[in-house]
């Protein structure tokens, strides 16, 4: 029953939650008039564009420790889907391009 409460108080309130605390993401942000950026939300993206919530914390998540670590590793996917998207490197700098090899 860890995962019953979702102990989300800590959040800056820019991150929806629904009305029991739980973590909005993907999807579940249709409704929600504060995402904003002309793109939608990725499946595990919060209301904050670039922050993922995964696990039980997620409205809407099974709540089985399976599940939250298998949405931990697709979350890492997505991260580096959005750091291509838009050329960041994963500590947040622009992408040099590769410099040919012998240079």
């Amino acid at each position: 029953m860890i995962g019953a409460r979702p102990h989300t108080e800590w959040l800056p309130p820019d991150v929806a939650r629904d009305e029991r605390g739980f973590v909005l993401t993907g999807a579940g942000l249709r409704d929600d008039r504060t995402w904003p950026l002309d793109r939608g939300p990725l499946l595990l993206e919060t209301s904050m564009p670039g922050v993922f919530a995964a696990g039980d914390v997620r409205s809407g998540s099974v709540k089985r420790v399976a599940s939250a670590v298998g949405e931990g590793s697709v979350t890492i996917q997505l991260l580096h889907q959005l750091f291509a998207a838009n050329a960041l490197h994963p500590r947040g700098r622009p992408q040099e391009p590769a410099s040919p090899i012998g240079r």
